[in-house]
């Protein structure tokens, strides 16, 4: 009967203790004309040899000898394989790993041969004994975290602390549009000799690790930060190195690297009396600027009252108590003042502007009007912060953002608004890209010189390597510099593309809008509006709090055209 039958042809197993190796051998039957690997890993696991190493290519001979009708002489088709181990170390030192190959009919490993070969590594610190035991009772382990140093910690950098509470900076404020909030530039600060400015704290030298080898392993240290070279005004304290006091009575500035001390320049008035004003420091006028004066300053300019039609320069910011009277409106007392303008580096802060020309470097705070003006500054323009907060007619133009409570007239007089525009920036990003395209080629040819030294010892006399070595460090700082520079010249021009201009109150008709070649007339009076770039060009919205809101759709009716070249 078919039950009596056997599983298969006779199957002979031969287990050389010696050798410990498994052979097998086939004689032919009729009744089972073909076997397959299946049928023999079921016989050798019957048998109680499954877990021997096997060896596929003798048992694929076996398999086809005997199913081409052949006798099968004892062939060895597996044998023992004890456990094996290996302990890899990192190249940093601060980890060890364990990999354990579960035996195969073979002996397993032990705690006392894994221990010993950690003990043989030379590994002495962070062993993680409950993970070798785990392992060990598993009988395998893949790339397991045995043993773990101690990370060094890095020193802290040093850094410059300012001593002096609301201190000015020469330094533009380029902020996200539509986040401005109005800066009143406040009074000028004055120090006297010998007041703490800023202290120098020094980088620390952080702290020592510890390898999985018991080697020390040295922390990086903080960079150092120096006073800048050549700071004005100002000098190390003869007691304390790291301690810049002022060295006279001036203006203290924040500046790279630390602060200097600008002398001030103080009269009553501007006027016939005084003459213009050319002074190196800062200039503060206590009084008004009589027109037809010129006052230039490389820092800042502060008037405590009114600015008639005439020219202020200042290398800082401009701040006006009362109010700046320009000359575009024609003449004044028969005296053509139409060429006279306000221009800092800074930011410029008034009270009021009419028919003025006023440009700013950073960005311009009028309190209550700006009428019949042209108004431009890099960054943004806010016009209202305890008064009326109007603009009224002439051309407005930011980067960033333009912000009022009431734009325009209800007598519909053109009032222009530029935001956004900037040519000379895309200018100035491709500037700095090919300068520092340029240091990189630099770097790359020493680089070529310092390869070929290093693969032919004595080819170059040491003076040159040196040299190179020296010259190397030095463009990559500077290609450092060079690419934060134009990744904040890159953020910049990111930013015009999301300016925008803001009127808290109203927005009557005939403002016009512009953004580089899109512009947009307002038709009707509004209420509180922000327009701003929009699918395929400016539109108007209600007032928005976020720059990043979802675009509403645009209200029919608006005059939008493209300006020409």
């Amino acid at each position: 009967m078919e039950d009596d039958l056997p599983n298969g042809p006779d199957l002979r197993l031969l287990f050389d203790e010696s050798s410990r190796t498994l052979s097998a051998s086939l004689a032919p039957d009729p009744r089972f004309p073909r076997v397959d690997a299946l049928w023999l890993r079921k016989r050798l696991a019957a048998a109680g040899y499954e877990d021997l190493q096997i060896r596929p290519e003798p048992i694929k001979q076996l398999i086809a000898r005997y199913n081409a009708g052949e006798a099968v002489a004892p062939i060895e088709i597996a044998h023992c394989v004890d456990a094996s181990l290996q302990i890899t170390i990192s190249l940093d030192g601060l980890s060890a790993r364990l990999t354990l190959i579960p035996a195969k009919g073979g002996a397993a490993a032990t705690k006392a041969e894994v221990l010993a070969q950690i003990q043989a590594k030379g590994i002495v610190e962070g062993m993680l004994v409950d993970e070798v035991i785990r392992a060990v009772a598993a009988g395998k382990a893949d790339d397991l975290l045995i043993a773990r140093g101690r990370e060094p910690e890095p020193g802290e950098d040093g850094r410059l602390e300012c001593l002096l509470p609301e201190m000015r900076e020469r330094a533009p404020s380029i902020r996200p549009c539509g986040r401005t909030d109005y800066r009143d530039l406040g009074e000028i600060q004055v120090v006297r000799t010998g007041d703490p400015l800023m202290r120098r704290h020094p980088p620390t030298r952080g702290t020592d690790g510890l390898s999985v080898l018991g080697r020390i392993i040295l922390p990086r240290p903080g960079r150092d930060v120096r006073f800048a070279a050549g700071l004005r005004g100002v000098a190390p304290s003869a007691d304390d190195p790291d301690l810049l006091v002022a060295a006279t009575d001036g203006q203290p500035l924040q500046v790279r690297g630390g602060i200097m001390v600008e002398p001030v320049y103080t009269v009553d008035a501007a006027n016939m009396a005084t003459g213009n004003i050319n002074f190196d420091g800062t200039v503060r006028v206590r009084n008004d600027v009589q027109a037809g004066m010129t006052i230039r300053a490389t820092g800042d300019i502060e008037i405590g009252g009114t600015v008639e039609p005439a020219t202020l320069e200042a290398g800082g910011n401009i701040v006006v108590r009362g109010g700046v009277m320009g000359g575009l409106g024609g003449k004044t007392a028969g005296k053509d003042y139409s060429a006279h303008a306000v221009r800092c580096d800074g930011s410029f802060s008034a009270t009021y502007a009419q028919q003025a020309r006023i440009v700013a470097g950073d960005s311009i705070f009028i309190d209550d009007l700006a009428m019949q003006c042209q108004l431009e500054a890099k960054n943004h323009v806010r016009i209202g912060n305890y008064r009326r907060g109007h603009i009224i007619g002439g051309l407005t133009r930011a980067c960033l953002s333009i912000h009022a409570r009431v734009i325009g007239a209800p007598n519909r007089i053109r009032t222009e608004i530029e935001i956004g525009n900037d040519p000379a920036l895309a200018q100035a990003v491709q500037q700095k890209a090919e300068e520092r395209d340029a240091r990189e080629n630099k770097l790359l040819e020493i680089g070529k010189l310092l390869t070929v030294a290093d693969r032919n010892p004595g080819k170059f006399a040491p003076d040159i390597v040196t040299r190179a070595e020296e010259a190397a460090a030095a463009m990559s700082a500077e290609i450092e510099i060079l690419r934060g520079e134009e990744e904040d010249l890159r953020y910049r021009l990111e930013l015009t593309q999301q300016a925008r201009l803001d009127a808290e109150n109203a927005v009557f008709e005939g403002c016009v809008v512009s953004m580089g070649e899109q512009s947009l007339r307002i038709p009707q009076d509004r209420g509180p509006t922000t327009v701003r770039l929009a699918g395929t060009g400016l539109g108007v919205f209600a007032l928005e709090d976020n720059p990043n809101a979802e675009p509403p759709q645009r209200p029919a009716g608006l005059d939008t055209t493209r300006r020409g070249r």
